[in-house]
């Protein structure tokens, strides 16, 4: 999360970033810089595109901003790659695939999702009373996601394998119409999908991330983007934290500015907000302890056979320069 520490370090490398701007980087700041963001319909990256916090701070710099919307981190990570996309947020588990298709990205920064940020959720109907009740049964989740990582750590709590369920590689709203149809037996989701699939009486919750994983969330920028402008991006990153701990205190707030993003209905968003342990503020550079949770997600999937090598997570970790 984020603390005065962290918040001292990006104040003090945005503030060495405008030093910057009196050698090479005053050249660049005379011609326009394009910055194409990825975004997801949720957190605080969402907000700064309604609210236009980033294209205010950066007006100075001449940096134009192109939005591209993404329902998955997958995608986003490989528009990344590609060179497509600049800067973008995901969780956990899709930059580990990025990083073994050998996609062009950096870690930059991170953000803490709340601890129920997951949901593992079953039809009320269903005869599906306990995780173990999975074996055999078909679950969906969107392959490479973060609710990759969730499922296959639900189902190792309680001592089964990812071999003992028939998983179902399906985007969000594909595995919404599966899960309602009943083409699935569970589905492990995000926010907000998985609040708005909560919120259906039809729908029973199995079990949430709480207790389960302890993820971390990261913003990644495109290698050849972050070694031309890392000035812009400790400027985004600053910028982020500052929007999350103005909407981290007016919570209503937020919720109606959020609900008017996603078309998700204000109560609703309100309770993804008030989740334990949420906190739009926890925007920062990447700390060791993020670096050393993605390097043991790396090991586990190597060794559940998902990964198709070994990973070095800190090989492709960005860091500011301290001035």
């Amino acid at each position: 999360m984020i603390n005065r520490r962290h918040t001292l370090k990006l104040a003090a490398a945005a503030g060495a970033s405008t030093l910057f701007m009196g050698s090479g980087a005053a050249v660049r700041a005379a011609e326009e810089v394009r910055l194409r963001i990825g975004w997801q319909k949720f957190g605080i990256l969402a907000l700064a595109k309604s609210r236009g916090v980033l294209e205010t701070r950066l007006r100075d710099r001449n940096v134009s901003i192109e939005w591209s919307e993404f329902n998955s981190g997958p995608p986003l990570l490989e528009a990344l790659g590609a060179n497509a996309v600049d800067f973008g947020p995901t969780g956990d588990v899709p930059p580990l695939f990025a990083q073994a298709a050998g996609g062009n990205l950096l870690y930059v920064g991170t953000y803490k999702p709340p601890a129920a940020f997951h949901g593992l959720l079953v039809k009320k109907d269903s005869p599906i009373q306990k995780i173990e009740d999975l074996k055999g049964r078909k679950v969906a989740y969107k392959r490479g996601s973060s609710a990759h990582n969730f499922a296959f750590k639900a189902l190792g709590k309680v001592g089964l394998t990812p071999q003992d369920i028939e998983s179902v590689d399906l985007p969000p709203p594909d595995a919404a119409a599966a899960f309602k149809n009943g083409s699935v037996d569970a589905w492990a989701i995000w926010d907000p999908f998985f609040a708005v699939a909560q919120s259906d009486p039809e729908t029973r919750l199995l079990a949430t991330s709480e207790g389960i994983v302890d993820a971390w969330g990261y913003f990644l920028g495109n290698g050849d983007f972050v070694a031309a402008h890392p000035e812009l991006v400790v400027e985004i990153l600053d910028e982020l934290a500052k929007l999350g701990k103005a909407a981290q205190s007016d919570i209503d707030g937020t919720a109606k500015a959020l609900s008017d993003i996603t078309g998700v209905k204000e109560d609703i968003t309100k309770a993804t907000l008030t989740r334990a342990g949420s906190d739009l503020a926890a925007v920062a550079t990447v700390s060791d302890a993020a670096i050393q949770y993605q390097q043991q997600l790396a090991d586990d999937f190597y060794a559940y056979k998902v990964l198709p090598r070994q990973l070095t997570v800190s090989d492709i970790v960005w860091r500011p320069k301290q001035s």
